[in-house]
């Protein structure tokens, strides 16, 4: 069984050792691009080169869930799943039932999680990097008792989530035409919601183009968080301000400037309740997969909720 807290082990040695099962959603849009067989046979030189072994599952998402589960279950092999944020958000139910670390292999359009595990580069990069990689824990958050990773909100980054998917699929040759397409939609068709908020204890009554939750603070250009076990929930509120300030928040999410718009409001706690006054279904993004809902939402922070293998400090 590896054992991946054992210390008196250099980390180089220890790779030698490991034995990974990646669990991978064949409809992630890096095995599309590539071919089933063209990227398994990447994925298993990748893993060879760094010095490890590995199994590879491409399988559809509806089985994802299974698999990973008799992964988790075989203690002789580390288990990986593999895909974007989304795919990641979709196993959370089996993940936080396991008692040892697993991995994570990015290969969505985005990759917010696999960013903030260091997981960066070509695929060769992130597989040197996992097998390289040290347990960490890492926060979640619940809604309504639904988890998790990293972000969740409602209103003008809804429907960015959205419209980015409707893109992808009718510019799947360009990630910057599929964004550009997402934001100026997004921007013209964005209605502001009206949302009853109570955070901390204090009740909050606001009207806005969105309300965003994040699991930690995020920072910068480059949307990472610092830390994953910083136990907080990030509130951020953008004021209404018609199709001009949906505009800036667009572009500053872009250059990295939204944490000093005006328009934006930030908060932290570790539970919050968001009630739209409208009554009615809203849509609302869970790491970039959208749900319609209706009624409360209850945020609340799990901390130190998952075991996660990320690239050692020197290389975050």
């Amino acid at each position: 069984m590896p054992d991946l807290s054992e210390p008196s082990v250099e980390p180089e040695a220890r790779a030698q050792l490991r034995c990974f099962r990646v669990i991978a959603n064949a409809r992630a849009g890096t095995v599309l691009e590539a071919g089933a067989d063209n990227f398994s046979h990447r994925l298993e030189q990748a893993f060879a080169a760094a010095g490890c072994r590995a199994e590879i599952e491409l399988l559809p998402p509806r089985q994802l869930q299974e698999r990973l589960r008799a992964a988790i279950e075989d203690e002789s092999i580390i288990p990986v799943i593999a895909g974007g944020d989304g795919t990641v958000n979709g196993t959370l139910p089996v993940l936080l039932g396991c008692k040892r670390a697993v991995g994570i292999l990015p290969l969505g359009t985005v990759n917010v999680l696999g960013r903030d595990l260091g997981l960066l580069g070509t695929i060769e990069e992130r597989v040197a990097a996992l097998c390289r990689g040290e347990p960490v824990a890492m926060d979640l958050g619940s809604i309504n008792g639904r988890p998790f990773h990293s972000i969740s909100g409602m209103g003008f980054f809804s429907l960015m989530a959205r419209e980015r998917e409707h893109a992808r699929r009718r510019f799947p040759f360009s990630r910057t035409i599929a964004f550009a397409f997402a934001a100026t939609r997004s921007i013209l068709f964005t209605r502001p919601i009206r949302v009853a908020m109570e955070i901390g204890g204090e009740q909050r009554q606001v009207e806005a183009d969105a309300v965003l939750v994040t699991v930690n603070q995020f920072d910068g250009a480059e949307w990472r968080r610092n830390r994953l076990d910083g136990g907080q929930l990030e509130v951020h509120i953008l004021d209404t301000g018609g199709l001009l300030s949906r505009a800036k928040a667009a572009l500053s999410m872009l250059t990295g400037s939204w944490r000093t718009s005006h328009n934006l409001v930030s908060l932290t706690a570790e539970t919050v309740t968001l009630t739209r006054r409208d009554k009615r279904r809203g849509h609302v993004t869970f790491d970039g997969e959208v749900e319609r809902r209706a009624g409360s939402l209850e945020y609340r922070l799990l901390p130190a909720a998952l075991q996660v293998i990320a690239a050692r400090p020197a290389e975050i």
